[in-house]
């Protein structure tokens, strides 16, 4: 009898987190400031592809800014997508696939840590491919991996305008994984690049520069306004293709 009340405080506070989590993806509209900048890189018929949707913030910005084309939300992470699902639903989003998957440098299985705060709520916006390397709990679930490249030959696309990618550090093993995408679409990217969390996944802000800049590739703050850079840096930074610039 004594787990029975710890486990069903804990419970409690999983669905109040949830609800609160949910309220915010239906209600609020972030990144709204970003539509300047986004605007002349997704024309009404585009193909965006937002990896690491969480809880759909930049998805429902993309299906405006392309509605007449499609975003693809690519999620891993169950507990994220079903209030990533119930918030495209809510706001009457119709031109959104939701895809259960992460992207890396090869196709296969892996380890996705859902930190879990004091408060018993998910920190569902850091769940991150490998194992949890900060103190505190922690939940797991295993999840499919595929590439850039294979993906995009699955669904048969004739062209993809813009990617997002937040994956907590696997930007460079997505980017290694779609190299033959991104030289034949010339997508223009927004990264979200930590040096530390690249670095638990391997890799590096560095790599992720050289490679795309190889690729034709210049990058700017990603941020209205931002000014070219002209060399690493931690950060949300926008690249650019040739024909983009």
């Amino acid at each position: 009898m004594a787990g029975g009340p710890v486990k069903s405080s804990y419970r409690d506070r999983i669905t109040a987190g949830f609800f609160a989590h949910l309220f915010k993806a239906v209600f609020k509209r972030h990144h709204r400031e970003m539509r300047p900048l986004l605007a002349p890189l997704i024309p009404h018929d585009a193909v965006v592809f937002d990896v690491g949707a969480h809880a759909g913030q930049y998805t429902k910005l993309f299906a405006r800014l392309a509605k007449r084309g499609r975003v693809y939300a690519i999620e891993p992470q169950s507990y994220a997508r079903r209030i990533l699902r119930t918030a495209i639903r809510l706001n009457r989003v119709r031109n959104v696939e939701i895809l259960p998957l992460a992207l890396g440098a090869a196709p296969g299985n892996a380890t996705l840590t859902i930190p879990v705060k004091a408060s018993g709520s998910y920190g569902f916006g850091l769940a991150h491919l490998g194992p949890d390397m900060r103190e505190g709990s922690a939940e797991t679930e295993t999840v499919e991996v595929t590439t850039l490249d294979v993906l995009t030959m699955k669904l048969g696309l004739t062209r993809l305008d813009f990617i997002k990618a937040d994956i907590e550090g696997w930007e460079q093993a997505m980017i290694e994984g779609g190299c033959a995408t991104l030289a034949r679409f010339k997508p223009a990217l927004l990264l979200e690049l930590n040096e530390e969390y690249m670095r638990r996944a391997n890799g590096s802000v560095a790599a992720v520069w050289r490679i795309l800049t190889d690729l034709g590739y210049r990058a700017t703050g990603g941020e209205p306004g931002g000014r070219a850079l002209d060399r690493p840096r931690d950060g949300d930074i926008l690249f650019l293709p040739p024909k983009k610039t």
